[in-house]
């Protein structure tokens, strides 16, 4: 959804999760679907229309590397991911994924992460990606950057690596200077982030609370037990993580515990109101997982304005 704000034609996808394959299909209809293990990317005979990209853009599964996860007590161990598909080792699909940019060759090749990526014993992982990137024919940055200040009214941290093809990168402008200094780009949209008031969430406050709890501030310092993301009316939203779909609850000062609504999500995480999240309550997992599409946007853009513009057709 991201790419499509920022121009782009997007022709294809690869998801081993048949429930979120679903879920893209309905809302994109891409020409190429594959609905399979990335590994099997990598192998298997594929259009040479793929061949021919200006960007290959993926997410690998972050769980091993987020703060909520076991990170280190994870790494090295085969996962079952949400769905029961195949067994994977998470924290090497990373290179599975610059496996495939090394096979298909697209001019640039983005992919996104946690932050927890850059934190302690995890940076080796970075080395490592740099590595790969390099073996694979790229030179590549990263730059972490917080989705409040591009567009989107939430507290959002990911890390974006960034990588052109080596022989393209004689065409870019100054390009020394531009691709060191790319983590420094500007990436502001808005003056201010967009606080909760200027949202109008139309939060869904139960006639009586699921559990009891204690007010406010109490919960604000950690006083309750309930799993809640917590805020005040002039506070930037923050982080919608996968693990509010077990509930989806709220709270504010202003207001009773609650439950964000459908539409509450939407504006929260940028997605059209009239997107088909599928299944019920399966909104929250969505949005938990996703990169908010204002905030891809804003990356692609400059992308494109940076590099891909720069290259001879």
């Amino acid at each position: 959804m991201g790419y499509k704000l920022a121009g782009f034609d997007v022709i294809g996808c690869n998801e081993i999760d048949p429930r979120m394959n679903k879920v893209y299909v309905a809302n994109h209809h891409p020409r190429l679907n594959y609905l399979c293990d990335i590994r099997e990317m990598v192998t298997k005979e594929l259009p040479d229309e793929l061949y021919h990209l200006d960007v290959l853009d993926g997410s690998p599964p972050c769980s091993t590397f987020s703060m909520a996860g076991n990170r280190e007590d994870d790494w090295g161990k085969e996962k079952h991911f949400r769905e029961g598909q195949q067994a994977q080792v998470l924290d090497t699909l990373f290179f599975d994924f610059i496996a495939l940019a090394k096979r298909l060759q697209p001019k640039v090749v983005i992919a996104e992460n946690v932050k927890g990526l850059l934190l302690g014993e995890a940076f080796s992982y970075v080395r490592r990606i740099y590595e790969a990137f390099d073996d694979a024919g790229y030179m590549v940055t990263h730059t972490l950057c917080d989705a409040s200040t591009m567009g989107v009214p939430q507290k959002r941290e990911r890390v974006f690596f960034t990588a052109i093809r080596k022989d393209l990168f004689q065409y870019i402008p100054q390009r020394q200077d531009l691709f060191y200094s790319y983590p420094e780009i500007d990436l502001t949209f808005k003056e201010k982030p967009i606080v909760a008031r200027e949202l109008d969430l139309e939060l869904d406050v139960p006639q009586t609370a699921p559990l009891r709890c204690k007010d406010y501030e109490t919960m604000k310092k950690g006083g309750s037990v309930i799993m809640a993301s917590l805020f005040g009316l002039d506070d930037v939203v923050p982080t919608i993580t996968a693990e509010l779909h077990k509930n989806g609850r709220c709270a504010m000062p202003d207001w009773k515990l609650g439950r964000y609504s459908r539409n509450d999500i939407c504006k929260i995480q940028t997605f059209p109101m009239d997107f088909e999240f599928g299944a019920r309550m399966q909104y929250l997992y969505i949005a938990g997982m996703s990169v908010p599409p204002v905030m891809m946007a804003q990356v692609a853009s400059r992308v494109y304005d940076q590099w891909l513009s720069k290259i001879p057709k």
